[in-house]
């Protein structure tokens, strides 16, 4: 009858494998190594690494005081309200908002222009006959029309 071939597998030395790895790194990511290195002696020569080292002894201390603002019903209002304006802002094309910085420093270069006396309500009267400005207060009108329809129904 035959018999079994014992198998023994090699044991396998993990802090062995580990120490050969850390002593060929060198050799094989040298590159990143040294980038590394100009990495380190730029905070160092900046004083980060020591105003790191500083955060971490006292992040107990600075963690309990956030934690003590943060917790303030003010606090919170103010980060609900980021969370909201984060969505509202996220929601509204980039163009609408170029269109109406664009014609703000324009807007207010005409206005404050030198003039010898404010222009008269007859003046004004055919300015609003204008089809920008007809343009622009529809768009004004429309936000406060919606701004006003949701106001009566916000609750404080």
């Amino acid at each position: 009858m035959a018999q079994p071939i014992p198998l023994e597998p090699p044991r396998r030395d993990a802090r062995e494998e580990l120490r050969a790895r850390l002593e060929n790194a060198p050799a094989e990511h040298a590159e990143a190594v040294l980038a590394a290195y100009e990495v380190l002696q730029g905070l160092h020569d900046r004083g980060l690494l020591d105003l790191m080292r500083g955060v971490l002894g006292a992040s107990d201390q600075i963690l309990g005081a956030v934690m003590d603002k943060a917790s303030t019903p003010e606090s919170v209002h103010a980060i609900r309200n980021l969370l909201f304006w984060r969505r509202i802002l996220g929601s509204i094309e980039p163009e609408w908002f170029q269109t109406i910085f664009k014609a703000i420093p324009e807007g207010m270069a005409r206005a404050t222009a030198r003039q010898d006396k404010p222009p008269g309500l007859l003046a004004l009267a055919r300015r609003m006959a204008g089809k920008d400005v007809r343009r622009g207060l529809t768009a004004a009108i429309d936000i406060l029309e919606t701004f006003g329809r949701h106001l009566s129904s916000a609750r404080p």
